[in-house]
């Protein structure tokens, strides 16, 4: 049997040479990994208005792949109680995509930040051509350990984010310190619901890691518990597994029909390492959900 634990790097060494990385280390490889991966995101996934890396939210009145993907949006913007006067820091902001949103459908002031460069900088091009430059500050730091001055925003904002960090609850604090008395935190992730695993299964949840560049997951409960040890109130969590099924779906149908595709380029050594554990992850994590071995769903929680 295997053991998923808390607060260690469980990637194996198909993206590296040695799977001992520092915490430094780490952040590089999952810089590298998105940068690798820009155009087969903008290709098999999102496009270049929802720019959304994150699953959709499915409900009785979606019609659409593009559709679900901007529902997942506002959501989190009404679960967190979001206003256009609250200044937003989205905590590892990806292209852009839930920033650019916010403020051109909600005018809010938003502050992005992601450990790419490249990533920046595709998302502010985005927002340029978005009408939203104005509005909208991307900056390269990491989410654990910002530069930005206690007490400077409203609401700090974690879609399918906060699964990178190796600690979660490093995460969590300087939240809690850049957070504004009464300001906000959403996160939306998916966590897993046991800790041990046959041979079989950690096979699937080694290759998501893999593919998704991160190092472990935190389950509901556990995540839980880092908020209230880190002085949160209020805390609240959201179900919506059902919801993002269909996400998972469409996710394994995509990579199931690119196979052939992923096989050729690959053999002609047209496909990096993380290209090719990025492609490998749409087909593992639809056993993840189908099997029940994760959950998904959304915290809120108040700085008192």
């Amino acid at each position: 049997m295997h053991y998923l634990e808390p607060n260690q790097d469980y990637r194996d060494s198909t993206l590296r040479e040695d799977t001992e990385l520092s915490v430094e280390e780490l952040k590089a490889d999952a810089e590298k990994h998105y940068d690798d991966c820009y155009n087969d995101y903008l290709f098999a996934w999102c496009n270049k208005e929802n720019l959304a890396l994150h699953y959709g939210y499915w409900d009785e009145t979606t019609k659409s792949h593009h559709q679900a993907l901007i529902n997942k949006n506002q959501v989190l913007y009404d679960l967190a109680g979001i206003s256009v006067a609250d200044h937003v820091l989205d905590a590892g902001c990806g292209i852009g995509g839930s920033s650019i949103w916010m403020a051109k459908q909600h005018g809010n002031q938003m502050t992005a930040i992601t450990i790419s460069k490249q990533q920046t900088e595709h998302a502010a091009q985005h927002a340029k051509r978005q009408g939203v430059a104005d509005k909208t500050d991307f900056q390269v730091a990491d989410f654990c350990a910002t530069p930005f001055a206690d007490e400077s925003f409203d609401v700090i904002w974690g879609l399918e984010s906060v699964c990178h960090a190796l600690n979660k609850g490093d995460f969590l604090k300087e939240a809690f310190r850049l957070l504004r008395p009464g300001g906000r935190i959403v996160v939306c992730d998916g966590f897993i619901t046991r800790r041990e695993f046959n041979d079989d299964e950690w096979e699937d949840i080694v290759s998501c890691l893999n593919g998704w560049a991160v190092p472990n997951l935190c389950s509901q409960d556990e995540f839980k518990q880092l908020l209230a040890d880190n002085q949160f109130s209020h805390i609240s969590y959201t179900d919506i597994t059902a919801e993002t099924l269909p996400s998972a779906d469409y996710m394994y149908k995509v990579a199931t029909r690119l196979k052939p595709v992923q096989l050729l380029t690959q053999w002609l050594g047209l496909r990096s390492k993380a290209q090719t554990a990025n492609f490998k992850v749409g087909i593992a994590q639809h056993r993840l959900f189908t099997d029940k071995l994760v959950e998904y769903g959304i915290f809120t929680a108040t700085k008192a």
